[in-house]
Order: structure tokens, then sequence, then C-alpha cells
């Protein structure tokens, strides 16, 4: 999901200003809008750049069997397709994808993705969470990388990113962090025997998965970071494949 060579550019490219007014109401705007129009609030963020060489994932809206969706396309790129949030409380969060294509393999078949590592850290489809996360319940360490890349990019880069990812090597229900940042940490909710080409439907109780992949980062008593932004991603450009994905109905429910 990360092809940069350390933690603070890996969180640069997931970072974004967002609004900072407090909001009690959660709901996205439609990733389909009803009048066929471009969803104007989703906006595409790709690499700084200085990574401007690497192709981008191509978001479209496209129909399929019938349906109409959004089209997540990769080819050796990268990309997501963001939606900020003026710092919302984490709810439950909703959506339907399918994933008709799956990362390629090489030329004698064997898988070359594998989020648990750098060197095949892609992802055919992800959903993410980013929240505003206090920098002081961040190790020291991760902390001083934070106020780095923040520094450097002049953004107020996100403390704690939880992704939902569509894994095609790993069975779903995996858990782990990123392997070039764990400010960034995932669930594989459909995995490497879930069936393609069909619409998949996903609830999750945002909250509850960050309180525990961010466990150690969220005192007994304190309450879940506010949501400063949900994206859609996909990436293959670490090890040069191809995917197609399709993601709909995704918003806050109670």
């Amino acid at each position: 999901m990360n092809p940069f060579l350390n933690p603070a550019l890996a969180l640069l490219a997931l970072g974004m200003a967002c609004a900072t007014t407090p909001a009690f109401a959660q709901s996205l705007s439609p990733l389909v809008p009803a009048d066929g129009a471009a969803a104007r609030t989703w906006r595409f963020v790709g690499f700084p750049k200085s990574k401007a060489d690497i192709p981008a994932t191509r978001f479209e809206l496209a129909e399929v069997q019938g349906e109409r969706a959004l089209k997540v396309s990769t080819r050796a790129s990268y990309g997501t397709w963001v939606h900020d949030l003026p710092r919302v409380y984490a709810g439950r969060l909703q959506w339907r994808w399918r994933l008709d294509q799956p990362l390629t393999t090489d030329k004698g078949g064997k898988v070359v993705a594998d989020i648990l590592t750098k060197a095949g850290d892609d992802a055919a489809l992800k959903v993410c969470v980013m929240f505003d996360h206090p920098l002081d319940r961040v190790p020291f360490v991760e902390r001083t990388l934070l106020r780095i890349a923040r520094s450097v990019s002049g953004e107020d880069l996100p403390a704690a990113t939880l992704c939902y990812v569509w894994d095609g090597v790993h069975p779903a229900g995996l858990q782990g962090a990123n392997p070039y940042t764990q400010r960034v940490r995932f669930i594989t909710l459909q995995g490497k025997d879930a069936p393609l080409a069909q619409w998949q439907a996903e609830t999750r109780d945002v909250a509850a998965d960050f309180a525990r992949l961010f466990a150690e980062e969220l005192p007994a008593g304190s309450a879940v970071p506010k949501v400063r932004a949900v994206l859609i991603g996909a990436d293959s450009d670490n090890t040069g494949s191809q995917s197609v994905g399709w993601v709909k109905a995704m918003d806050w429910t109670r």
C-alpha cells in the first residue's frame, strides 16, 4: 500500500489537509450521484510531486452488470479517492465492493503482492479511515518521524489510519501494521478465497476496530478519536501488476 522508502514519506502519501470545524452529523457524498455527475466532494490524492513518475490509479464512474459504481483500476500505479470530513464521531461504515481482477502474478504464476512486506505492499482494493489521533499518544520515535513529515509536507498529516483491505494472498481476518509505518494498520475483510466478480456488502464498527488495532495508544476510558477523512484506494506500483475493482453505496450508518 505504500512504496515509499521511509515512514515519513509513507504518511505523506496518505495525508491531506482537512477542515477543523467539529460536527455531529455523519454522512458521505454519494460515490455515484443520482444526476450522473462526478462526485465533487470526493477528490483524487496521489503521490507527492517527487514521485510524479508513478502512474495514477484510475477512478471512474462506469457500469458493471447493469449497476453503476466507482471503478478502480491499477496498472503499476498508486492513488486514493478521498472524502474529507469535519472531525466526525466514528460510527458504523458500510459499503459494497467487488474485485474482478486481483493483482496479477508473475510469469511463473507466483503471487508477488504481499501486504506484510515492503516489496509486495500493494492492495487491489481498500477502504481507509483517517483519525484525528492525539500526537501525545504516539510512541516517541514515530511521533518524531510524523513531526518531520508534517514539517516537510506542510500538511497536518494523520497520526492514525485504519484500512480495510481486499487481499488476494492472505485469508480474511488478518490484522497488522503497514510494513512502512505503524501509523497505518489494516484488517483484511476479503481474503484469498473470496469469490471474484461478485458484490460483497460490508458494515464495520469503526470505533471498535480502532480500539482493537490501536489498543496500546488508547488509554482506558478514553474516547476513540474523531474521523477526519475516508478514502478508497488501490495500488500496484511495488509489484508492477494490474487490478480492477468496484465500490458503491458507501456511507455511515447508525
